[in-house]
């Protein structure tokens, strides 16, 4: 049996492309989170790795420190995800899908250690690729945004210019209410 056909390295190649996908997903959008929420969020985020850590002494050897590297991501990734439900900044997701790719690759790599020779270093290539592949990813939906962005403000600003160029065609009460209406409408002051 050839090293591509077993059911190891599929799980493994199963398990690469659906992180990749889930990092690659648009940012779902930010909930307002109230001070007590986030203190009782962190709470939980931190009772529960001390829950899974201690879970983690069942078992032993790399399956306890793939357990661990586990538990570790779960943590990063729940407090990069409340930071980004708490903020809603681009940034914020972006941080979000860069945590996922890191928490995601040192697992990947801990896997690793129960391999040797070749077999470990295309396990360990493999990781590293999924993790270039979703870090690259984030970068470019981050890109993505900001492109959406600024050409939102920039159709903003035009449709602008467009409505107070009509006004201008208007005299008297109708210019001013005109002029009013438009700087509502596109949040001018």
């Amino acid at each position: 049996m050839t090293l591509e056909h077993t059911p190891r390295r599929a799980g493994a190649l199963r398990s690469a492309l659906l992180i990749a996908a889930l990092v690659s997903a648009p940012a779902v959008h930010a909930a307002s989170v109230t001070a007590e929420d986030y203190r009782a969020a962190k709470s939980r985020i931190e009772a529960e790795f001390k829950e899974q850590m201690a879970a983690c002494d069942r078992y032993t050897e790399n399956p306890r420190d793939v357990c661990r590297e586990r538990a570790k991501g779960k943590e990063k990734v729940a407090r990069a995800e409340l930071e980004f439900n708490r903020s809603g900044d681009p940034k914020d997701a972006t941080k979000l899908a860069l945590t996922k790719a890191d928490a995601s690759y040192d697992v990947a790599k801990e896997k690793c250690d129960d391999r040797s020779g070749k077999e470990k270093d295309i396990c360990i290539n493999e990781a590293k690729t999924t993790r270039t592949k979703a870090v690259a990813d984030a970068k470019m939906n981050q890109k993505v945004a900001e492109v959406r962005r600024d050409a939102f403000e920039d159709k903003r600003e035009a449709e602008y210019k467009l409505a107070k160029e009509k006004c201008d065609a208007l005299a008297g009460d109708n210019k001013t209410q005109c002029l009013g209406t438009a700087k509502s409408r596109y949040g001018r002051n």
